[in-house]
């Protein structure tokens, strides 16, 4: 049984609490946060840009801590769980791995590309494995994008496009401060970066244009660039107006068929324009099996599935690997440097 123990019970937390409920082989035996409403299972003030509220919780049988380094040293935990803001991913992380600790760490590595190198290397010094949490390719469309990309059952991929956009995130304090975040061309933008990273392979160089604020990416045309590979681009950005809260989706052209999606939040309303459809050569349409529909927080199960897989021995990082997140990190900043210097920018 891999035991994790949660260190942020913010909207992320109760996320990967949730979660957890539905693994197998591993369970939540502790969580850390300062809150003591919180610690004593009162989550009723934790709200999200999806899935439920939070409401009353019984953490009697928890390990409860106030101080991440107790729970660091609690020898009965397997895996921290880092759900913190991401302007204290490091020192946590960091802590983490210098005490042999694996831990899996929400998304973004980081804001600052040398931080992200130096978790990445001192889980490669200590031999302690650090996952990151990129979720996207967890969900059943983009799940199964990955695996026809990857395993060719649709011929050779030719050309990509992927959108990823919102209005201005006003809803939200803890958004309010784009700099913490990188701007929504790391907060957002990286869930692009990483799944082209993670599906098409790391790309040899990128030409951006886009808008910048303070040196931080807040939107974003991207065309990557592949020596020997597809054509692949991407638009994301956080500049839509206010009933645009959410928009997301992609366009695949295989040798022998196109994969469409795209859904969104507009007007409040979850809206889906098209559904996962897949466009064969013979001119039919249909629609993939994606499996049943799980909870609102069954990607966050995947996930977590995998990375306690992975510690008992019997599967692999995947999409959680710290080196694609590292990847989806430097194409980031790559972007930026792109749209500043109007230049392509190599990787």
């Amino acid at each position: 049984m891999i035991r994790i123990g949660i260190v942020g019970i913010g909207f992320m937390g109760y996320t990967h609490f949730e979660g957890a409920r539905d693994l197998k082989g591993a369970k939540v035996t502790a969580i850390c946060t300062r809150n003591e409403q919180k610690l004593a299972g009162d989550w009723t003030s934790i709200q999200g840009n999806f899935g439920p509220r939070g409401g009353h919780v019984d953490t009697s049988e928890l390990s409860r801590y106030t101080d991440y380094r107790q729970l660091i040293a609690d020898p009965d935990i397997d895996l921290v769980d880092v759900c913190l803001p991401t302007d204290q991913h490091f020192e946590v992380v960091m802590e983490c791995l210098r005490a042999g600790k694996p831990v899996l760490v929400e998304k973004p590595i980081s804001v600052s590309l040398d931080e992200g190198r130096q978790m990445v290397a001192a889980s490669q010094e200590h031999g302690t494995p650090l996952f990151v949490a990129h979720v996207l390719p967890f969900f059943p469309e983009f799940r199964f994008a990955a695996e026809s990309i990857r395993d060719g059952r649709y011929g050779k991929l030719l050309a990509a496009h992927f959108r990823r956009v919102i209005a201005r995130p006003e809803w939200s304090s803890d958004m309010s401060d784009f700099r913490k975040l990188g701007g929504w061309g790391i907060d957002l933008h990286i869930h692009d970066n990483h799944f082209i990273a993670h599906a098409c392979g790391k790309p040899d160089a990128v030409y951006s244009r886009g808008l910048l604020q303070d040196g931080f990416v807040n939107h974003v045309h991207s065309s990557y660039v592949y020596q020997d590979g597809p054509a692949v681009t991407c638009v994301s950005g956080g500049i839509g107006a206010s009933a645009l809260q959410f928009a997301h989706g992609f366009e695949l052209y295989f040798e022998d068929a196109t994969l469409l999606f795209d859904a969104g939040t507009l007007a409040g309303e979850w809206v889906v324009s098209r559904p996962l459809s897949l466009l064969s050569s013979d001119g039919t349409m249909s629609v993939p099996d994606l499996g049943a529909e799980a909870r609102w927080c069954g990607a966050f199960t995947d996930e977590l599935q995998v990375a306690a897989d992975t510690l008992s021995g019997s599967g692999n990082p995947g999409p959680l690997s710290a080196a694609t997140a590292l990847a989806a990190l430097e194409l980031c900043w790559a972007e930026a440097r792109s749209i500043e210097s109007g230049e392509l920018v190599q990787i």
